[in-house]
């Protein structure tokens, strides 16, 4: 592994498992979420609301950090933690799923991918090489790969190209320069189909990477073949290395990966949807817009102690929605990530006891009526 970083499995239970990333820049429990700092920041909060809800690594986005302000901006900030305030690691994704949903407006090649950029049209080649060479500037403690991400609804020969393309690109970047210290790792495709998914695995994990992900999930499949894959996949990775689903999901999506032996996570859902509205509770979501909260008293989840939870009703927040008050975004964000970094606290816990089948059964179970 990477001089300064490893992985170690504490505990387990069946597939479970709880497990310890150590970075140059801290240790990082898991299973883990990772809040998504697209911009170098997560939005609209402050780092030490994001440290405490749990959360002790961030994701930041390498295609849109390339563009503005620059990976040498960062470069020359000290690197994206210090850049950003942030006490403790950080990840960052190549991307390439950004570049890849940008469809009829990039170009495909063995050589990278050309694409225009949606600040100012300007055309960008990125490469493998060149993937490797911002994360470096960025100086992320844990980079990705440049891979191929196909849609949900790719037919087998698609997902086939990616694949291969992907395995290129991979062995590209294994021999590229990196930052000091900074791990590197590998990303599986395979679409929903479960042969190509472990023949991809077999070939991705022989590169010697730091730590393995599943990417193409939560790309638009059915829910059910992203379930089939985790059960069929996950088992299977590296059990000495950190297993990363990238980009997924709800808190049972999580619990369903965990079940499988995954231990990283990220995705924009709980602060998206909060500057939507939306609110995850145990069993389910609530929508904050909705009339029937106008005069209810309750906190958003009785079952939660986030600092929203603990102070502010549902009718006011309700109000400051209605009348477009900034401080909702605020509240609703800190509640969301709570409850994920809850999520993951108590799936540690559970593991450690070897009752993870009992709380995730228990999680998805409405503690009443919102």
């Amino acid at each position: 592994m990477t001089q300064g970083f490893s992985f170690e499995v504490l505990h387990r239970d069946g597939e479970a498992r709880v497990g310890r990333i150590t970075t140059p820049r801290g240790e990082v429990p898991t299973p883990a979420f990772m809040p998504v700092g697209t911009r170098a920041s997560v939005k609209a909060l402050h780092p030490d609301e994001v440290r405490d809800s749990g959360a002790s690594i961030l994701l930041g986005n390498t295609y849109h950090l390339m563009l503005r302000p620059g990976e040498e901006v960062v470069r020359r900030a000290g690197g994206l933690a210090r850049f950003m305030a942030w006490q403790g690691p950080t990840l960052t994704d190549s991307g390439g799923f950004q570049v890849f949903s940008l469809g009829a407006l990039r170009k495909l090649s063995d050589e990278g991918v050309l694409f225009a950029s949606h600040v100012d049209g300007k055309r960008e080649l990125l490469t493998p090489e060149r993937a490797v060479a911002i994360q470096a500037a960025l100086g992320s403690d844990i980079a990705m790969i440049l891979d191929v991400c196909p849609p949900g609804d790719a037919d087998r020969e698609a997902v086939l190209a990616a694949m291969e393309r992907t395995s290129l690109w991979a062995r590209i970047q294994t021999g590229c320069s990196r930052a000091l210290g900074q791990a590197q790792f590998g990303i599986v495709q395979g679409g929903i189909h479960e042969d190509l998914r472990l023949a991809h695995l077999e070939e991705i994990a022989s590169l010697g990477f730091d730590g393995i992900a599943l990417g193409g999930l939560s790309v638009g499949e059915p829910m059910e073949d992203m379930y089939r894959i985790l059960a069929a996949i996950g088992p299977k990775m590296p059990q000495n290395k950190p297993r990363y689903v990238m980009g997924i999901g709800t808190p049972l999506d999580l619990l369903e990966a965990i079940e499988h032996g995954i231990d990283m996570f990220d995705c924009v859902m709980p602060t998206r949807n909060a500057r939507n509205g939306q609110a995850f509770v145990r069993g389910g979501k609530l929508n904050i817009k909705q009339a029937k909260y106008a005069e209810d008293p309750r906190p958003l989840d009785p079952t939660c102690d986030c600092p929203c939870c603990r102070r502010f009703e549902r009718r006011y927040l309700r109000h400051l929605f209605n009348v477009g008050e900034m401080l909702v975004l605020r509240l609703l964000t800190v509640h969301n990530l709570h409850h994920y970094g809850e999520l993951t606290r108590m799936a540690r816990q559970a593991i450690i006891q070897g009752t993870f089948g009992q709380l995730k059964e228990k999680w998805a179970l409405p503690v009443e009526d919102v």
